[in-house]
């Protein structure tokens, strides 16, 4: 009865389905092009290590200090735009930007990028997928 229902809405509306899906496609589209690919963590270690890239933590300090992946570069997401000299030696390198959950590295990867950092990506899930699937973390 309920399928019945909602085939016989999506008959009559069709139009408003349309614009409703077109909308939602249009928007997982924006969204996935906004900074770039996105490495799993695994993904990441491989890049790391085989072409001499590196990790770069967006989070705040304490957050920093709480746990973060080994030999990771520290710039607060709110100084990067000044303190971007000091990744100028991996402008051709992996550059993948963690931060906590994997939504603020976006932002950060979009800048990286205009700046030409052009293999800069984040991190899927951040620190918590890190630490979820058990990999190493140094803390201070």
């Amino acid at each position: 009865m309920q399928l019945d229902l909602l085939l016989a809405f999506i008959a009559e509306q069709w139009l408003l389905v349309a614009a409703l899906l077109t909308t939602l496609s249009m928007l997982f589209v924006h969204e996935s092009r906004k900074a770039g690919p996105a490495a799993s963590p695994q993904q990441a270690i491989n890049l790391v290590n085989s072409e001499a890239g590196v990790f770069l933590d967006i989070r705040d300090g304490k957050e920093f200090k709480k746990g973060h992946i080994a030999d990771a570069l520290h710039i607060p997401l709110a100084s990067l735009s000044g303190r971007m000299g000091e990744l100028d030696k991996y402008k051709d390198k992996p550059v993948i930007v963690v931060c906590k959950l994997g939504q603020s590295a976006a932002g950060a990867t979009k800048q990286l990028r205009a700046a030409g950092f052009s293999r800069a990506q984040k991190m899927a899930g951040g620190m918590t997928e890190w630490q979820t699937m058990k990999l190493p973390v140094v803390s201070e």
